[in-house]
């Protein structure tokens, strides 16, 4: 398989004009030449921190604070998925993930709930869609037979030291919510030696030190610390210490978008496109340990391909701004998975 266009290439995302060849799955090569393409190729999204679960109440909540909305376990998120049925709730998850897939996501890190049977629900939602998800499951240790890995609530909520060690025994990564509301939970969540942090709204210089000093990656959620009214990430100097991904949280709070999430990002920020294309791609890939994110030579051909002549993209000067800051799902032309 050959795709033409205009290439967001290598790490950099440098635009190339040419063809990226395909073979079994894998990049095999780009090749620079002249092309009457106008679609932009880029990789494909990495989602770094959902709670698909909550396909089943979109917009609940209005006015609730954080803790009333997701606090377990009697959060309104915590209530409504006991009410509701596993029907139910597989059927919603599959939407989220078909949108998903629509608008360019191929992977995502998934905090999921219920245990054991969460975890399975979310597998039976994802078994015929084009999607791979990287689940960390919760709630009993036992969730670690059938999870990829761990995902805490956060260090006020419980003692994870068990959890922590069981994850660390079965060389599956450990992660957990930190600085989210306050700064108070940070040094305990990353006194158990996480492999990644979610949210770290409220990081202060010794909590960013910290992550930089034992190479802490760090998921960031910008649009839902919005909505739910906690602040805002410290996203510039997260990036000046540790590998940052980009998330889009709870789907009842938002719409699992990574365009909206790299737009929001990027004109809220002071971060170039380059730097959240990167988020939302190789970095959320990173901390997955998936072989995808960037478009160059041995990785899986996870490939996202827009229509740069669409009316909201024809004419842009910068390939790059425009996919962060412009592009949406009606862009998009084509996703490839491996």
């Amino acid at each position: 398989m050959e795709l033409s266009g205009t290439i967001l290439a290598g790490e950099e995302y440098e635009p190339v004009e040419g063809r990226v060849v395909v073979e079994e799955g894998e990049i095999e090569g780009i090749e620079e030449t002249e092309t009457a393409s106008t679609d932009i190729i880029c990789p494909a999204f990495v989602n770094a921190h959902t709670h698909i679960g909550d396909s089943i109440a979109k917009e609940a909540g209005r006015g609730l604070s954080l803790e009333e909305l997701v606090a377990p376990p009697d959060g309104l998120k915590h209530r409504l998925l006991r009410e509701a049925d596993r029907e139910e709730k597989v059927g919603a998850m599959r939407r989220s993930l078909e949108f998903m897939t629509q608008s360019g996501t191929t992977a995502f890190l998934e905090f999921r709930e219920g245990g054991v049977d969460g975890v399975h629900a979310l597998l039976d939602a994802a078994a015929h869609v084009d999607i791979d998800p990287v689940v960390f499951g919760r709630e009993e240790i036992d969730v670690l037979d059938i999870a990829d890995g761990y995902g805490a609530s956060g260090a006020n909520d419980a003692d994870f030291t068990s959890e922590r060690n069981e994850a660390r025994r079965r060389e599956k990564p450990f992660a957990i919510h930190a600085g989210e509301v306050d700064q108070h939970d940070i040094n305990p969540a990353l006194d158990l030696d996480p492999d990644f942090v979610v949210h770290m709204v409220h990081a202060q210089k010794l909590h960013l030190e910290r992550v930089e000093d034992d190479d802490i990656p760090v998921a960031v959620c910008p649009r839902s610390n919005l909505v739910t009214d906690v602040g805002l990430p410290p996203v510039e100097d997260l990036l000046e210490r540790t590998t940052v991904a980009l998330g889009t949280d709870n789907v009842f709070l938002n719409s699992p978008s990574m365009f909206r999430e790299m737009e929001f990002t990027a004109k809220l920020f002071d971060v170039s496109a380059p730097e959240v294309l990167r988020m939302a791609t190789k970095a959320g890939a990173d901390i997955a340990d998936l072989n995808c994110g960037v478009v160059e030579p041995g990785r899986e051909a996870r490939l996202l391909v827009l229509d740069g002549d669409s009316d909201n993209l024809t004419g842009a000067h910068d390939p790059v701004r425009a996919v962060v800051r412009r592009a949406g799902v009606d862009d998009v032309k084509r996703v490839i998975a491996p």
